[in-house]
């Protein structure tokens, strides 16, 4: 078997994971973040195994690290592996553990970031810490990338790096970061692992319904939260069509076959139902979505406002915004506008690639009992702005995981929480990929 990372990089995954919880980056949106603390701890720890960082701010405080490990191969295209530092915030009150403790408890480290993902930061530091100490030079040139702000508008993390800062990632033809090649138990026995491959595109949108201002006691036929009402419920119990891509159509294809069934994409639907538990992975990526999610209007209960707002989070696959956005219009009507709030694009990496194949042996080198299947995230990722820069982004977070732990219930969970066990799985199958890539 090939050489693996040493005992210090399992120990180091787990100190790496634990402190980086304990400082707290809470992003609320707005700029209050402050990711720098642990932008300067991952840098002194790239430093100390001789890398050396870059670091990079848009905003004070808003710290981005950078850093290249060069490979033994000047022609091959460098692979950017990158990891977010904040996290949405957690209040205290509703944990079992302080969700900025880090506390290693029963094999398990607790805390806000735990999966999401300051795990996977902690795992490129032990990995590439590890290299350093073992003499060892991957192929490729390694571009790593600990950003800030993702869990907002990533302006001032992977948006300000590729529209700032494009050369750092000169030669990077494909990336890989969060969320996938983790363990999903269907609760028949079969443990599958899902790396990603797409994302539907992310379209936060502002409703605005404006009327007439009047007391609440008389007819006023121009209500605004009356416009805005109607407009939110026909989104809201809008029925979208299916509209299965590419990556969506190779993971119904390979669960099919997981399962010993037919895999007619005919009828998505049918097929769903006959994949029992393992449908979560694809269901919510079969259509384009839209769900309410705020409203605001008015101030006094007699006094019918001018003004009422809604956002609404939506979601486009790659292909379907033309869709979302006729159908936006036409779920509206006339009364009330929509803007996007935030809006970035849906991403559809190949799964017949060299990258997609060594990351799927990778894992099955480790979990030889386990099925790698490929799937699209319902959510976005970092990577969608570094699409930009002509990268192709694969989801791929290795962790293996006991059977019961919600993996999903996880990302801006209470409670979040991961295996020391899973750590070490993660460390030793993203060493493997890395020195294969």
């Amino acid at each position: 078997m090939a050489e693996q990372v040493d005992g210090q990089a399992l120990d180091e995954v787990v100190t790496f994971t634990s402190d980086l919880i304990r400082i707290d980056t809470s992003n609320r949106g707005g700029g209050d973040c402050q990711e720098r603390p642990a932008a300067e701890y991952a840098a002194a720890r790239l430093a100390g195994a001789g890398i050396e960082p870059t670091l990079l701010e848009r905003t004070k405080g808003r710290t981005n690290v950078v850093a290249r490990v060069e490979g033994t191969d000047p022609g091959a295209g460098a692979l950017l592996l990158h990891g977010h530092l904040d996290v949405v915030p957690a209040e205290a009150a509703d944990w079992s553990v302080h969700p900025f403790s880090g506390e290693v408890r029963d094999g398990v480290v607790w805390g806000r970031g735990a999966v999401d993902m300051k795990n996977m930061d902690a795992m490129i530091l032990a990995v590439v810490r590890a290299w350093a100490r073992q003499g060892v030079r991957p192929r490729r040139d390694i571009v790593i990338a600990f950003t800030a702000d993702e869990e907002a508008s990533a302006e001032d993390g992977s948006g300000f790096l590729a529209d700032e800062h494009a050369a750092l990632f000169e030669g990077c033809t494909e990336g890989v970061s969060e969320a996938g090649a983790f363990t999903f138990h269907d609760g028949d026995g079969r443990q599958i692992y899902p790396i990603a491959a797409g994302e539907r595109g992310t379209a936060w949108l502002k409703l605005t319904a404006r009327g007439r201002a009047g007391h609440g006691s008389k007819v006023n036929r121009d209500n605004a939260v009356t416009r805005l009402s109607a407009a939110i419920t026909r989104i809201g119990e809008h029925a979208w069509p299916l509209r299965p891509t590419p990556t969506v159509r190779a993971a119904l294809t390979e669960l099919a076959a997981l399962y010993g069934i037919d895999s007619d994409l005919t009828d998505v639907d049918a097929l769903l139902d006959k994949l029992g538990p393992a449908a979560k992975l694809v269901e919510s990526t079969v259509r384009n979505s839209a769900n309410p999610t705020m409203l605001n209007a008015g101030y006094k209960v007699n006094v019918i406002p001018g003004q009422a707002v809604a956002h609404v989070d939506g979601r486009y696959l790659p292909g379907g915004e033309d869709e979302f956005r006729e159908t936006l219009d036409r779920l509206t009507g006339p009364d009330v506008e929509w803007e996007f709030h935030h809006h970035e694009v849906a991403l559809e990496s190949p799964v017949d690639s060299a990258t997609f194949a060594r990351m799927r042996a990778a894992v099955e080198e480790f979990a030889p009992e386990g099925h790698v299947v490929p799937y699209c995230m319902s959510g976005g990722t970092d990577a969608k702005q570094f699409s930009r820069l002509g990268i192709t982004g694969y989801g791929f977070t290795p962790l293996k995981l006991p059977e019961g732990y919600d993996y999903g219930a996880m990302f801006h969970g209470v409670d979040e929480r991961v295996p020391v066990e899973a750590l070490h799985f993660g460390v030793r199958v993203l060493d493997r990929f890395l020195r294969t890539a």
